[in-house]
């Protein structure tokens, strides 16, 4: 990041940074290798009370300090947004309101100002990984330490504070093979945000509620855990009963990339009329979801095509041209409650069936879910196909064209457009912030 000659210097290379461990180890699957422990939530949260915990703590915010006094502006002018009767590039039905998040987006690109702490070394920090279904971190992380409208080298304007560390990389560094701990990626954490506190002002002047972290490994929750849980965190494993705050944290989408050089490859799907399948899902049996659904549904009706893994086909075309082929995509949990496969049928125009108790979808503070997916609670998964047979003709049609207009948000640019993911992303950081504080 380039600082103006003018600019107060708060980086200072090594100093201050931590040293990964020499032991490292790089495997390509999913998880690590530490034993699942996950059982069925205790507590199921429907999507309506998700609906209803958001308004609540973005109404239930903390006093504002001083060099927040803009972004209370910036929220009451969003408060009292203009009406918007018609926007020729906004659909309103994916929104949960279309004037407000215009008006938002407008102030985010007019005011807001990103602080990076160039502080830790690499791999943990500053090294994005561009490829693979833990992408999203990687590409947030390449644009954002890449963009000049946001960033700034005083942090003295900055109304955000981004920690930009990799939690795929943190986990190939330092886990220790079939050791089932995750103790010392906790601490390192722990210590690199004590490093930061120590060594400047920002932390403390909001207990780091200003600080941001953007990681989408199944273990982000725990490697963020303790005094990292007041900062803003975009997770891909948004789940609530593993500590995920809804109108804080943001639900970061799980992108599959499969080509870092062209991340919107084979973008796109068949119309409604070339999609014979009903139902389609199929992948590896992980977790206690997967398994009820294939005893349900694997083999039993034509229209289901429900599956466990595919064979191994290069670029993974028959998986992809199945989706292309579907009417509803099944995106139920495995280990976590996040799955690629939500951005995934959004990606190939088939309505996502989300089977996953408790999972936050992404930028929920932004969008409205239930106008273009279908949320099947696990309880459900007997009545799966009545379920879906029971939405009509006529509302297929009209959720098919919504997921093809929001599918715009979801995808990733080597130079960021109006409207993408990075801005969204950003964006959904951004408005939790604002709605997160109050004037004193």
């Amino acid at each position: 990041m380039k600082s103006n000659a003018n600019d107060p210097v708060y980086n200072d290379g090594n100093s201050g940074s931590l040293q990964g461990s020499s032991n490292s180890t790089f495997n390509s699957g999913k998880q690590g290798t530490a034993k699942s422990s996950k059982k069925k939530p205790s507590i199921v949260v429907s999507i309506s009370e998700m609906n209803l915990q958001l308004q609540h703590n973005h109404d239930s915010s903390q006093l504002v300090v001083s060099v927040e006094m803009e972004i209370f502006r910036a929220k009451s002018e969003i408060l009292n947004a203009p009406i918007i009767m018609n926007d020729s590039r906004l659909y309103s039905p994916l929104y949960r309101n279309v004037s407000m998040f215009r008006r938002s987006y407008e102030l985010m690109e007019k005011i807001l100002k990103v602080f990076i702490y160039q502080d830790g070394d690499r791999p943990i920090f500053h090294e994005p990984l561009l490829d693979g279904i833990y992408a999203s971190e990687g590409w947030f992380m390449k644009l954002m330490e890449a963009n000049k409208q946001f960033v700034t080298g005083d942090p003295g304007k900055a109304h955000l504070f981004y920690i930009p560390f990799s939690s795929r990389l943190l986990q190939q560094t330092l886990y220790v093979p079939n050791s089932h701990k995750r103790s010392n990626l906790i601490e390192y954490m722990k210590s690199y945000v004590n490093m930061i506190a120590a060594k400047y002002p920002f932390w403390n002047r909001t207990s780091g509620a200003d600080h941001f972290v953007v990681a989408c490994h199944d273990w982000a929750p725990a490697e963020t855990r303790g005094r990292m849980l007041s900062c803003i965190r975009a997770l891909c494993n948004a789940d609530i009963e593993v500590g995920f705050k809804i109108g804080k944290d943001v639900s970061l989408p799980e992108t599959y990339i499969r080509s870092s050089e062209n991340p919107v490859k084979n973008i796109g799907g068949n119309p409604p009329s070339e999609r014979p399948i009903l139902a389609f899902f199929a992948g590896g049996l992980h977790g206690y979801v997967r398994p009820v659904l294939l005893e349900h549904w694997e083999n039993k009706e034509p229209d289901m095509k429900i599956t466990g893994s595919l064979p191994h086909v290069r670029g993974n075309k028959n998986y992809i041209q199945l989706m292309k082929s579907s009417k509803f995509c099944i995106c139920a949990r495995g280990h976590e409650v996040n799955s690629p496969r939500v951005v995934e049928a959004i990606f190939h125009e088939c309505i996502p069936v989300i089977i996953s108790d408790n999972f936050i979808p992404p930028l929920f503070e932004i969008l409205n879910w239930e106008s273009f997916a279908v949320f099947v609670t696990e309880k459900d998964i007997p009545n799966l196909r009545n379920i879906l047979l029971s939405i009509s003709e006529e509302r297929y049609l009209e959720m098919h064209k919504r997921v093809k207009k929001v599918q715009e948000h979801f995808l990733w640019h080597a130079e960021p457009v109006k409207y993408d993911l990075f801005h969204m992303l950003l964006h959904s950081i951004w408005y939790n912030r604002l709605f997160h504080i109050s004037q004193p």
